[in-house]
């Protein structure tokens, strides 16, 4: 008897035993939880940060800067949040941002002005992805190894271009950019832009097929494909997305920074994994949130400018992330255990 395989569910929409309410319902309400809780500590970093340094922390110029400084590396978490739903990982991010952002700013690039820079951020960005997807997905690499190999490459090649020197921009279009000017109700340009990519990347993964298909890779992968889903594809074209992420953030990287260097986006890797994970992000994958993952990179801003501005040691300020990371990853596994 032929049987035909039932198309993978997202892992919100489990069947619910007889009489009992919606599985999906229950996991609505932790992701609420989860939610308040990551706005809790939120707020408790904004109470520490006012009553540590009242007057530095709560101007409106630092508060800016905070976002601003948030704005690169959420970027990169929101790419990052969809290879790990998909039950992959990328450790080549910041790599890939360091290379865009030299890339994009050599002498030969600038003479395009403000559109051979983000053109070529962008496109290096998508390019390094389209390795990373092809290798992981077609040829069969583990995406550990295939983005570490990427990390080196493309560090490497990075500082090839750059032969260790900081690449000064000299477009005033981009430049500008990065000037209070610039600024729409006192909004940084760079937070707007971090703000849309948000905004993409929550109604991609939550209101479109291509969303669905995410988790479910992540969820089951056999499942996956016995549903017609083309896993191969559906991978590469999530490290498509995240190199463009890469690309995004490299050029906000270069309008924060008037420049570039080899050693941009040194750790994003880690940041960028850090936020998802306690954000809700599985690391084994099929579930994760944008939201959450964006309140993560805000935690750890505002963690890193509260540091900064009390003169704490930065590696007291490694500590904390870390004690977050382990916190967030044991409620990750009590909520899951519980579900």
């Amino acid at each position: 008897m032929t049987q035909h395989a039932s198309p993978p569910r997202d892992s919100t929409d489990k069947v619910p035993p007889s009489g009992a309410a919606p599985a999906w319902r229950g996991l609505m309400a932790h992701a609420d939880v989860r939610t308040l809780s990551l706005l809790g500590v939120l707020a408790a970093l904004i109470v520490i940060g006012g009553i540590t340094k009242p007057d530095e922390f709560l101007d409106t110029r630092n508060l800016q800067l905070v976002l601003t400084q948030a704005s690169v590396i959420g970027v990169v978490t929101v790419g990052m949040t969809f290879v790990i739903i998909s039950g992959g990982i990328d450790l080549s991010v910041g790599a890939i941002v360091a290379l865009a952002s030299v890339w994009a700013t050599t002498v030969a690039t600038q003479e395009y002005g403000f559109a051979g820079i983000l053109f070529t951020a962008v496109i290096v960005g998508v390019g390094c992805g389209l390795v990373n997807g092809v290798l992981i997905a077609y040829g069969a690499m583990v995406p550990f190894i295939a983005t570490l190999a990427m990390l080196a490459s493309a560090r490497g090649l990075s500082l090839q271009i750059t032969d260790g020197k900081t690449q000064i921009v000299t477009i005033p279009s981009v430049l500008d950019l990065g000037e209070r000017d610039a600024y729409v109700l006192g909004v940084p340009p760079l937070v707007m832009v971090f703000a849309v990519v948000t905004i993409i990347g929550w109604l991609v993964l939550n209101r479109t097929t291509f969303g669905r298909r995410t988790v479910a890779v992540g969820g089951n992968p056999e499942a996956a494909r016995l549903a017609g889903i083309d896993v191969r594809r559906q991978r590469l074209y999530l490290y498509l997305l995240s190199g463009l992420c890469c690309g995004i953030a490299a050029f906000l990287l270069i309008i924060l920074s008037g420049s570039g260097q080899n050693t941009n986006g040194n750790l994003y890797e880690l940041d960028a994994i850090a936020a998802a994970i306690i954000g809700g992000t599985l690391l084994t994958g099929g579930r994760g949130t944008i939201v959450g993952s964006v309140l993560g990179v805000l935690i750890f801003t505002t963690i890193t400018n509260i540091f900064a501005l009390n003169n704490l040691q930065s590696d007291v300020q490694q500590i904390a992330k870390g004690a977050i990371i382990v916190a967030a990853v044991l409620v990750q596994r009590r909520t899951a255990s519980t579900t």
